[in-house]
């Protein structure tokens, strides 16, 4: 099993593409895991809220590829740490060699990445900007499988 982390725009803040790193390292343990970096559109700046939307959702299909998408997306399921690593092992056990998540751009989804999309998932009913959804998730992937395997990371 492949994991992509598929990610709309640079992570920008110093300490952030650092501690996304270190999870991500540590995922290797378990499953080949890779961070893609989808560029922001030009001049996302000035293009409105459906434009960027629509010109961010051609990147992400054509960067996804193959394989189960999987969108973070504040109106998604949402999971406990141990419900998450439940629902992991089962995609884990079917059919897709690859799942890819999505952590989009400030705006979201376009329309066409959701009809692409075989779910969402939501960290939290709070609002967390697009940057810091990287590192939550990364982390609670980690999470997920020290629970898979048992392991100590997850006291509980």
């Amino acid at each position: 099993m492949k994991i992509a982390l598929l990610f709309v725009g640079k992570t920008e803040k110093g300490y952030l593409p650092a501690a996304i790193a270190v999870y991500v390292e540590r995922l290797a343990r378990y499953a080949a895991a890779e961070v893609r970096i989808i560029p922001e559109p030009k001049n996302a700046g000035s293009l409105g809220e459906q434009e960027q939307k629509r010109l961010e959702g051609e990147l992400i299909l054509s960067a996804a590829g193959e394989g189960e998408l999987l969108l973070l997306d504040e109106r998604g399921k949402e999971f406990s740490s141990e419900e998450f690593a439940l629902f992991l092992s089962k995609k884990m056990q079917g059919s897709a060699k690859l799942i890819t998540f999505v952590s989009g751009g400030p705006y979201g989804f376009s329309d066409e990445v959701y009809r692409r999309a075989s779910g969402t998932i939501s960290l939290s009913r709070m609002t967390f900007s697009h940057q810091m959804v990287r590192l939550f998730f990364v982390e609670q992937l980690y999470r997920a499988f020290t629970i898979m395997k048992g392991e100590p990371y997850h006291h509980r």
